[in-house]
């Protein structure tokens, strides 16, 4: 009897956490006063998995994806391309690194949703390439530690080692 009364009140505790703490973390934007950007919606509709972070940030951990529509890091180190981070595959919506930016962490050939609409590619890795491809053709080619500009729509980035 002892063990049931002492779990129950765990499980209340831990329902009453999840109640109080579930709407804090699901209004975090509009605490800040801050509205989700529409880019963020566009892609969180189109990949599932994805974790809004905040009004400009959004992750899938899964797919080792990271979405910034805002550059929001002040330091950029020494090894990254531009705001892309060391050991990252970064495309952008604008020429030149520019614009928002959607990265992976990890290498293959990785699906571009057609809401974000690539226009540079950066490869903050120490060694191999990324390709900006439309299906299999290939736009553009960043080397390890480089930036190309993308020519054409592209649908996906292949990264070699």
């Amino acid at each position: 009897m002892r063990r049931r009364g002492v779990l129950a009140a765990v499980v209340g505790g831990l329902l009453s956490i999840l109640m109080l703490g579930a709407p804090a973390l699901a209004d975090a934007a509009a605490d800040t006063g801050e509205s989700i950007d529409p880019l963020i919606l566009a892609v969180m509709a189109e990949v599932p998995g994805g974790v809004i972070v905040d009004a400009q940030h959004a992750v899938w951990p899964r797919l080792g994806m990271d979405l910034v529509v805002l550059e929001q890091r002040s330091a950029v180190s020494a090894a990254s391309v531009g705001s892309c981070a060391t050991g990252t595959v970064c495309v952008y919506t604008g020429s030149s690194l520019s614009g928002a930016k959607l990265s992976w962490s990890i290498c293959g050939i990785l699906s571009i949703p057609s809401s974000f609409s690539a226009k540079s590619i950066a490869d903050a890795r120490s060694a191999g390439y990324a390709q900006a491809r439309n299906n299999s053709t290939v736009l553009a080619t960043a080397p390890a530690g480089g930036w190309a500009n993308i020519a054409g729509t592209a649908t996906n980035v292949r990264c070699v080692f």
